[in-house]
């Protein structure tokens, strides 16, 4: 995610509060399922916004300048890569389903990192929740798509994109202030994916769009 995430995000809301008086639409797009799946892709973003100060913060530590690119590098290399792998496959499962699974899946692939490894290692495990970053958004797009109503989906989109920038924000500023804190730093990221899967989990049955029972 990059910083036009954000100033898309906020071009579009500063539209929507322009033009309430004349059209509600910002109200008409506060669905239960919509409003918790924004508030949880602030989690996701949060953990992208961590990892970036993180890389440099580890940099330091390690005396590695290189690290604070490389590592970035590496998670962008898996969000790539798991992008790839995620498109040549046919899945049976909900997208919301396939969205709290692979949420999930990005919340484990942060933990190692809880362990302080050395830089190499920590190089490589980056690449694990960079593959699942690419599926989240993609999944919570099409739930989007899905629960967004009819003639609102760019509105739709635009808040999703400002919640990940929101949560990006939040999560620069947080692991700036704790950069000299090297565990508590490393673990934000996995507190933003916790945080995202929390919220997804208590929000299931509302992410599926109306009409269709989900399973358990």
């Amino acid at each position: 995610m990059h910083s036009e995430i954000g100033l898309y995000g906020h071009s579009s809301r500063r539209h929507c509060l322009a033009t309430r008086a004349a059209q509600p639409i910002c109200i008409r797009l506060t669905s239960p399922g919509l409003l918790l799946l924004f508030v949880s892709l602030t989690g996701i973003g949060f953990a992208i916004g961590a990892i970036n100060v993180w890389s440099i913060a580890i940099a330091e530590h390690h005396e590695q300048d290189m690290l604070s690119g490389i590592i970035p590098a590496a998670f962008s290399t898996g969000s790539f890569l798991g992008g790839l792998v995620y498109g040549r496959r046919t899945w049976s499962r909900t997208t919301a389903d396939r969205l709290i699974i692979v949420s999930a899946a990005f919340l484990a692939g942060w933990l190692p990192l809880a362990t302080q490894p050395a830089p190499f290692a920590a190089t490589a495990a980056v690449t694990v929740p960079g593959a699942f970053l690419t599926v989240v958004v993609a999944c919570a797009y099409v739930t989007t798509d899905a629960l967004a109503p009819a003639g609102r989906t760019s509105e739709a989109y635009a808040w999703l994109i400002l919640s990940i920038g929101v949560g990006q924000s939040a999560g620069t500023a947080l692991a700036g202030r704790l950069a000299e804190q090297t565990l508590a730093s490393a673990a934000l990221p996995a507190a933003g994916a916790a945080f995202a899967l929390t919220v997804l989990l208590a929000a299931r049955r509302q992410l599926h769009p109306a009409g269709h029972r989900p399973r358990g």
